[in-house]
């Protein structure tokens, strides 16, 4: 029984652990990488009840090496499909956020690179706006005293320190586009700042938008935030 459990929790890792690299290198489907995802949690469990039954009504035959081995195959098999699910409840099933929800940037470079998307470059809509400021009430235009060359650079020197890739930068009407790729599952989100004048400050407006998927598990929200947090700090240099 020993290996029929080691063998059941690791089938159940391997579920989690495989789909994201398999679908970034096209090998599955997304679809596919999420059904995975289900089928691991449901494994892991299996898991940790076959190894439950072991430890009860055949003790002898349970080894603290391969217990630990299945219990943390199990554990993590289980963990990631329900962090994403609990995460995906606690934010609302939107892809599209921007700190300006009536007059958000609009793409201009990243615009073509967006054609085969499944989620199209054109802002979500209101239902998407209202959902954001329920959520994201944060979220709002910012505000500096700096040029709009000087929070162009700075902008562009951000996303270089985030690791993103730099698409476009018009100093003149104050755009900077990028594109960041996820680690694990290989996304593609876009970025794009758009300063403004507006008498003696300027204003700072970023949007985030992913390429596919309906939810976005609240990482573009995230992303604006550690643009903002990564932009303060090269300003205060």
């Amino acid at each position: 029984m020993k290996i029929l459990v080691s063998m059941i929790s690791l089938i159940a890792f391997l579920l989690v652990a495989l789909p994201a690299p398999l679908y970034r290198f096209g090998v599955v489907e997304l679809g596919t990488a999420f059904t995975g995802f289900k089928f691991g949690l449901v494994v892991g469990i299996a898991a940790l009840v076959l190894l439950a039954i072991q430890v009860i009504f055949k003790r002898k035959t349970v080894s603290l090496a391969s217990a630990a081995i299945a219990v943390i195959f199990s554990t993590i098999a289980i963990a990631l499909p329900l962090g994403m699910m609990t995460t995906a409840k606690n934010v609302p099933p939107i892809h599209d956020i921007s700190t300006d929800v009536v007059n958000p940037p609009q793409f201009v470079a990243i615009a073509p690179l967006r054609a085969d998307a499944p989620n199209p470059v054109e802002y979500a809509g209101a239902e998407a706006a209202e959902q954001q400021r329920t959520a994201y009430p944060e979220l709002r235009t910012l505000t500096y005293s700096q040029s709009k060359p000087e929070l162009v650079e700075a902008s562009k020197q951000a996303i270089e320190n985030l690791g993103w890739e730099l698409v476009n930068t018009d100093a003149d009407k104050g755009i900077v586009e990028a594109t960041e790729t996820t680690a694990w599952f290989g996304f593609k989100d876009d970025v794009i700042i758009r300063v403004t004048d507006n008498d003696s400050e300027r204003l700072v407006d970023i949007r985030s938008k992913s390429r596919i998927g309906k939810s976005d598990l609240g990482k573009n929200a995230a992303r604006i935030h550690a643009l903002i947090e990564e932009l303060d700090s090269v300003l205060s240099k």
